[in-house]
């Protein structure tokens, strides 16, 4: 009976900890996992539902993954309250003929708590923790629609007493136009039911709902998403996302908790670091992720050289290309751009596109562009009307040459140099 008491007091302390459910009214089964967010989504706010566009994604929408083009490997660490953490993992494969696949992994460790009797008496500490392993299998039926499923074994652990269960979650997503999609989930379907004790407690199915919108070129994402859970009916989220550059991107959200912030640096193609971090009435929680994409489907560019002048002995530069499309490649382009985000050179043609091109620093009319740096990036569309756009480069044009000043010696009189 003692045991059972303390074990009460314990479950009731750590769900009244807004370190593990994020919100004031903590409680129900599981919510620690379903309040999880990534670097990225709280940055956005927690609306990621129709984005969901990484392995961490299924947390929110399985059927994301079909919405990928490379394999990608993520890790993400948030440090929260009272020396508890989230430590989580991902890797996804996505898939044309056959479905993509993922696997995550979400691990929740507390702090120490204190142990009590019935007469509050100190009887040492004690920690908790939870585990998630979600496997996803995701769809995409038509270029616009898909679907996914998770299937997740929870464990949790509470000083000597464990437990664990399955569940189910299902979710969708639609692209209304090339720029606007919409998705939603309905999670924790079929379980997980955990009994720790004697008393079996089930997650509740949790819904959700929302959009995305890309503007300005694609350059800026605007993202809204509602969430109904029994017992704390609905939240609300909203975010935005803006790429400064290819490599830098800021984000700022909202939720019912309160304004967070976040961003984006890729050092390389492959590699991405991602921070996050908002405002809590116990604190400051941040996230840290880290990504590595490899492989897949993908679309590649490469000048060489960087810099280079119609005028001197390297007249043209010479860019490489390289793409990997889910279903037969219908077309490409390389569109050239100017510091004011003008196109002033296109290149494209049917099919696959060629192993390289050559520019030689003039317009569409073949006129001379002046110096300066100009962005490149390619783009390839598939028989299905998918696109796969590569990362954006940069490339100069210099007719100046080196510049700089040549040193004169002092002049000499009568064989003494003046000073």
């Amino acid at each position: 009976m003692k045991r059972i008491s303390i074990l009460a007091l314990a479950v009731l302390a750590l769900r009244a900890t807004p370190a593990l459910a994020q919100a004031q009214n903590a409680g129900a089964p599981g919510e620690w996992l379903s309040q999880f967010t990534s670097a990225r989504t709280l940055g956005l706010g927690g609306a990621y539902v129709a984005t969901a566009d990484d392995p961490l994604g299924v947390l929110w929408n399985p059927a994301g993954l079909s919405t990928m083009n490379q394999n990608e490997l993520r890790f993400e660490n948030a440090r929260l309250f009272e020396d508890t953490s989230i430590n989580s993992f991902g890797f996804a494969v996505p898939g044309s003929r056959w479905p993509s696949l993922g696997v995550a992994i979400v691990s929740l460790g507390s702090g120490d708590f204190q142990r009590t009797n019935e007469l509050n008496d100190a009887l040492g500490t004690f920690h908790e923790g939870e585990t998630a392993y979600l496997l996803t299998a995701s769809r995409a039926f038509t270029p616009r629609l898909s679907i996914g499923l998770n299937a997740k074994l929870v464990q949790q652990t509470v000083e000597s007493f464990s437990g664990n269960g399955f569940g189910m979650d299902l979710g969708g997503m639609f692209d209304v136009t090339p720029t606007l999609r919409v998705g939603a989930s309905f999670m924790n379907l079929a379980g997980p039911k955990i009994t720790l004790s004697d008393v079996a407690e089930a997650y509740p199915m949790q819904v959700r709902a929302g959009f995305a919108v890309r503007v300005l070129g694609g350059r800026c994402m605007l993202t809204g998403e509602a969430d109904q859970m029994k017992g704390l009916g609905a939240r609300f989220h909203g975010g935005a996302e803006y790429w400064i550059q290819s490599g830098l991107g800021l984000r700022m959200g909202w939720s019912d908790q309160g304004g967070s912030g976040g961003l984006s640096y890729r050092f390389t193609p492959q590699y991405e670091v991602e921070y996050a971090a908002a405002n809590h009435p116990l604190g400051i929680t941040q996230r840290v992720g880290l990504s590595y994409r490899f492989g897949g489907f993908f679309a590649s560019s490469s000048a060489s050289p960087k810099i280079f002048s119609p005028t001197g002995d390297q007249a043209v530069t010479r860019i490489s290309l390289n793409s990997r499309t889910k279903a037969e490649p219908r077309d490409w382009t390389v569109a050239i751009l100017d510091k004011s985000d003008e196109v002033v050179r296109r290149f494209g043609g049917a099919g696959q596109p060629p192993s390289h091109l050559e520019w030689d620093g003039k317009s569409e009319a073949g006129l001379p562009l002046p110096d300066g740096v100009y962005r490149y990036n390619l783009v390839v569309k598939d028989g299905a009307g998918r696109l796969v756009s590569g990362p954006v480069h940069t490339v100069e044009i210099s007719t100046l040459g080196p510049q700089g000043t040549i040193p004169l010696a002092p002049s000499a009189q009568n064989g003494v140099p003046k000073p």
